[in-house]
């Protein structure tokens, strides 16, 4: 029987394979992080009673008795000894999962697990004489080798029946290809991928039948699995023999060696293991191979693995589809081809929940003002509510309505030309997103019919694709409403910052306007002015983002930045005379790594509020460089900005840095500190705050300059114990 390739990889996901064991992973996980010790192994091994037990009847056996039996599970490991532990694992787990194979119970095995045991067995020696360090991975290929035999077997039962016992060769495969699209090599590919096993076993699988001059240069599991599965499945055949021993560097004779001494370990594994053997040379060989005639029930199988391919295929087209209105028309396209309807449109149930709404489509823009209530019952709202096809005649009886049509489905009658209607709901997890309604002829509702669980599939993958589209709708509107957000607040931020050169401006415009007045020098007020403008500028340019490109690490002078902020308040009258300004300046620690606006934006900021704090009564505002500390490996310049004000309130200090609604007058108070402590974190450093009667200060460190002509003296380094 000829089948496509897509139709046998389907009947592969519907097989119900089962999955790896867990033990097995947690095992293998271990052997490649190189880590699984006695220990690890007995507290893996604990945790699965039909492991467990399985390794204490194997240790009481005769082959490891020896003056007393060994009673509990640490002392029979012990007895074991590590390999013969993981071998058993490894063997009796995977043995489990063959065994749960669909049809295995029905199928003699013995020729398979001896073929399988041999392979494991000699893929481990070769593992070992080549000095490759997963013994118990090469182990593991050797039984998986042939997986895929299995899962066709499975998938395919009166198909692959007649070749599963055949011999395994290239012959074999064209026959697997030719018959089915696949070979056992790809399933078994295939099914070791889906068990997520992350190594090269679904490789070592997949190309176990390749010819040598391709495996010369592959990973040494795909070689060694290579010259496994010859020495087992073709130990006769002296030339092929000898090129897959060459992949290895392994001599013919030595490789011959490893298959006697095979044998005798496979007959004492599957001992260990409860498998039979006896007889497994004896299987007859099948006839050549003659599918047989399709029945009905074959027939009708075919016909559902099609249409799961078709409703796969559909759902990937949907999903490509860009905006809700191309999703609608894919939808209504692809069910006009694989129903055969007339025509089609698409009802959507609205916000409220209480109503099915036609969804516009090119061609039939008239559909969008249609509504059908779901509280009043009728074919189309039954079908919705119990999320099932419904097949729907002029005439009670004819399709499936068993009441006269309500006022809605005459009118899409009417609307699609036709006179008869299939709806397919389009169901979403327990959600039914809407239905699809198509025209079709009388005589084809029994056709439709039998074609009710195709339907529904189809209807499902619809509704997905149209949930993800409204999803990420959803999402992206969430999306804008956060930009919106963060925009605001950048605005507010901006017009908090701008009012402090501003007010800087209007301050310098009175001194100016009294030193023009006298006719005095104004060289300097200019200077200034010039500056706070541009600072105006770049802060109204950083709301749309416009910063210059970054120039990388530059050094700022601490003492010259200090300066231009104290001159800034001296020379204006903004400082109460009842106010003083001190600066205490550290010889040494003169530089730090930033920009110099950052700084002077920082400190602008500190003094301000140092400043507002005091008030007309007065007091001392005190600006001083602490010096290098070493925090965390890391070199910093503490500066202080303080005031001998009455200090913060518990409740201020819980939230100093957050842009909170503060007591001061303006529609900004409130966001200066939240934007000092995101400038000094711009600049890499930490800022703090001590408040108490005597007054309150901020204690900033920012990243001392290392770079070439740094007053630093010693590296950061040499400071990392300090």
């Amino acid at each position: 029987m000829q089948q496509s390739d897509q139709d046998i990889r389907n009947r592969l996901l519907i097989a119900r394979l089962p999955a790896m064991p867990q033990i097995l992973v947690r095992l293998i996980e271990h052997l490649q992080a190189d880590d699984l010790g006695m220990p690890e192994l007995a507290a893996l091994i604990s945790k699965d009673a039909g492991m467990t037990g399985k390794l204490l009847a194997v240790a009481n056996s005769s082959a490891y008795q020896r003056h007393q039996r060994n009673v509990n599970l640490e002392q029979s490991l012990v007895a074991l000894g590590t390999d013969m532990i993981k071998t058993l694992v490894i063997s009796d787990s995977v043995f489990q999962t063959f065994n749960n194979f669909p049809h295995s119970g029905s199928t003699d095995l013995r020729a398979f697990w001896k073929n399988s045991l041999s392979a494991a067995v000699i893929a481990r020696e070769i593992a070992r004489l080549v000095e490759y360090p997963h013994q118990e991975e090469a182990y593991l290929a050797g039984l998986l080798h042939n997986v895929g035999r299995l899962a066709l077997l499975a998938t395919a039962p009166k198909e692959y029946a007649y070749n599963f016992t055949a011999r395994d060769d290239e012959d074999l495969c064209a026959v697997e290809q030719r018959t089915l699209q696949i070979t056992h090599a790809e399933a078994g590919a295939w099914l070791i991928e889906r068990w997520q096993l992350d190594s090269f076993l679904a490789d070592a699988v997949l190309y176990h039948h390749e010819s040598s001059d391709r495996l010369e240069s592959a990973h040494p599991l795909i070689r060694i699995v290579r010259l496994a599965h010859v020495l087992s499945s073709h130990p006769g055949d002296d030339a092929l023999v000898a090129e897959a021993a060459a992949l290895c560097g392994i001599a013919p004779d030595d490789a011959r060696q490893m298959l006697a001494g095979a044998a005798r370990q496979v007959d004492k594994a599957a001992a260990h293991l409860g498998i039979d053997l006896a007889g497994a040379d004896d299987i007859p060989a099948p006839p050549a191979y003659a599918p047989p005639a399709l029945d009905p029930v074959q027939q009708r199988l075919s016909e559902e693995v099609r249409n799961m391919v078709l409703v796969s295929e559909v759902g990937q087209s949907f999903a490509r589809q860009q905006g809700e209105s191309g999703l609608l028309e894919a939808m209504t396209r692809s069910a006009r081809i694989l129903f055969d309807f007339g025509n089609a449109v698409v009802l959507l149930e609205n916000p409220t929940g209480h109503a099915l709404v036609g969804a516009p489509v090119p061609g039939s823009q008239r559909i969008a003002e249609f509504a059908v209530p779901l509280a009043k019952g009728g074919p189309i709202a039954k079908s919705a509510l119990e999320r099932r096809p419904a097949f729907i005649g002029r005439e009670p009886g004819e399709g499936g309505n068993a009441e006269p049509l309500g006022l809605a489905e005459e009118q899409l009658l009417r609307m699609l030309g036709t006179d008869s209607l299939v709806c397919v709901p389009l169901v979403a997890g327990a959600r039914c997103l809407g239905v699809l309604i198509g025209g079709v002829a009388a005589w084809q509702i029994p056709y439709c019919q039998r074609r009710e669980r195709f339907m529904q599939s189809f209807g499902a993958q619809a509704a997905s694709a149209l949930e993800n589209m409204l999803s990420e709708r959803g999402h992206a509107r969430r999306q804008l409403a956060s930009v919106a957000e963060e925009y605001r607040e950048a605005s507010r931020r901006v017009v908090h910052e701008v009012n402090n050169p501003l007010s800087i401006i209007k301050n310098y415009l009175s001194v100016l306007d009294s030193k023009l007045a006298r006719q005095e020098p104004v060289g300097g007020e200019m200077s200034i002015l010039n500056e706070e403008i541009d600072r105006v500028g770049q802060l109204v340019q950083s709301l749309a983002d416009l910063k210059p490109a970054d120039t990388g690490p530059r050094p700022t002078d601490v003492g010259k930045v200090i300066d231009e902020v104290q001159r800034l308040f001296r020379s204006t009258g903004f400082v109460p005379a009842s106010v003083e300004i001190d600066v205490n300046m550290h010889d040494d620690a003169t530089r730090i790594e930033g920009d110099a606006d950052v700084l002077k934006q920082i400190l602008v900021n500190l003094v301000k509020n140092a400043i507002e704090a005091l008030g007309t009564t007065g007091g001392r505002v005190e600006i001083v460089n602490r010096g290098h500390v070493n925090r965390e490996r890391h070199l910093y310049i503490e500066l202080v900005v303080s005031d001998n004000g009455p200090g913060l309130s518990r409740e201020v200090l819980a939230h100093l840095f957050s842009p909170v609604k503060s007591t001061k007058d303006g529609a900004h108070h409130g966001l200066g500190l939240s934007i000092v402590h995101s400038l000094v974190k711009k600049l890499g450093g930490h800022i703090a705050c001590r408040s108490g009667r005597t007054g309150t200060a901020f204690e900033i460190l920012l990243p001392a300059w290392l770079g070439s002509g740094t007053a630093v003296a010693l590296p950061a380094r040499a400071l990392g114990s300090a």
